[in-house]
């Protein structure tokens, strides 16, 4: 089994490289002194719609889309799509420069599978050129999220409309200024079998009855422009017309749209712990300790060593589990899915950690980015599943498969 990359794809990744040292690289540090500076709170830098704009003549936009959802899609395969991730994650705010980051996605994914033709007119096509951003509202701070049949906030039918009334919490980006809707899943049909319970609904954030009432803080940051917010609905009303696929289809459409969301970012976490471990290497070459530099050590050596066959290994994985789910879909690939869910950010944060011990103080300071993807990786070993939701499931679904084989 070969996963090289075709000519075609060989020839985007070059492009895609040109335009991060051209326009990425050299604003990367004066993007993250705007966004942390509190005066500046959910606002973007100057320069980042002409960044936008760029990539879009260059034809960098959209890439992330499977091939499955044509029309809307650019063509590609999911493990086509793979190493271009990768490039764009070694900056990880310049998925947005290309239109590939989250939650966005993942809601353009479901808008695009499942939305009406109305919806996709009203949502998907701004999504799609850039123009809005967006939010997915599943995650409630009384239930224990991780079990997505928790859900309790209400979607309640009232005639030509649905109510909702509830609470959710650590909604990605819902604060940033470009936010202009949210998919939201609630339960609509209580008496249902468990996983028929739930439904999502498009909810824009100038509805009646929204509000966000609190910004949260993750490791001290509010993760300005998006930040993730703590929300209300009370008696929210909105047109029936909103709800996606059907009643009792809210489960399918979390699975559907999460599955190919956990590929995506393990292999951002990828090119984000290869970046750590390129600088890594360049920190090692250059810094002088003892009277000699620190490649000369042997615990530097075995660091570097550890982390190439750590990313390696996790490369292949992440692969073979895109060559998985372009063959079998989403359904047939959980098992690999949740093996990268796993193994992504676990690896991501112990590649950095070595990074910031190689780097010292400079490692935990905003001079490099190590520190955003240390703080990144271990985030994102609770968000869209904690890593021991995906180990009992993958140990259940392994003990069943080598007990059907039968045991020698």
């Amino acid at each position: 089994m070969s996963f090289a990359p075709s000519e075609k794809v060989l020839g985007m990744k070059v492009r895609l490289e040109r335009f991060m040292d051209e326009h990425i690289y050299p604003v990367e540090h004066a993007y993250y002194e705007f966004v942390e500076d509190q005066n500046n709170l959910w606002q973007y830098p100057p320069f980042f719609e002409k960044l936008k704009s760029k990539a879009r003549e260059a034809g960098i936009w959209n890439w992330f889309l499977p091939r499955e959802y044509e029309p809307w899609s650019p063509g590609l395969t999911n493990l086509e799509f793979a190493p271009l991730m990768e490039v764009m994650a070694q900056v990880f705010w310049a998925q947005e420069v290309f239109n590939c980051s989250a939650p966005d996605r993942g809601n353009m994914e479901v808008l695009s599978k499942y939305g009406t033709p109305e919806q996709q007119e009203q949502w998907l096509k701004p999504l799609l050129n850039g123009e809005i951003r967006s939010a997915y509202a599943m995650t409630e701070p009384q239930v224990a999220s991780s079990d997505a049949t928790n859900m309790e906030l209400a979607i309640v039918r009232d005639g030509d409309q649905y109510v909702l009334n509830g609470r959710k919490w650590w909604i990605t980006g819902v604060l940033g200024e470009r936010c202009k809707v949210m998919l939201v899943m609630g339960k609509s049909n209580p008496d249902a079998e468990r996983h028929s319970q739930h439904s999502t609904i498009l909810v824009p954030v100038d509805t009646p009855g929204f509000q966000i009432v609190r910004s949260l803080k993750a490791f001290g940051s509010y993760h300005s422009p998006g930040g993730e917010g703590e929300l209300v609905f009370e008696d929210v009303r909105v047109p029936k017309g909103n709800l996606i696929l059907g009643e009792g289809r809210g489960f399918e459409i979390a699975q559907g749209r999460l599955g190919p969301g956990r590929f995506q970012y393990a292999m951002m976490f990828v090119g984000m712990a290869q970046r750590c471990l390129d600088l890594m290497c360049q920190r090692a070459g250059e810094r002088v300790a003892f009277g000699e530099t620190l490649i000369k050590k042997t615990s530097i050596q075995h660091e570097i060593a550890r982390s190439r066959c750590d990313i390696e290994q996790c490369r292949l994985l992440v692969l073979a589990a895109a060559d998985k789910m372009d063959r079998e879909g989403p359904k047939g690939a959980r098992d690999s899915i949740s093996m990268v869910k796993i193994v992504a950010p676990q690896m991501c944060q112990t590649v950095t950690d070595r990074a910031i011990q190689a780097f010292g103080g400079k490692g935990v300071s905003n001079d490099t980015p190590i520190q955003h993807v240390f703080l990144t990786s271990r985030f994102c070993r609770i968000a869209d599943g904690p890593d021991e939701v995906h180990m009992s499931q993958l140990g259940r679904w392994t003990q069943r498969d080598a007990v059907a084989r039968g045991v020698k």
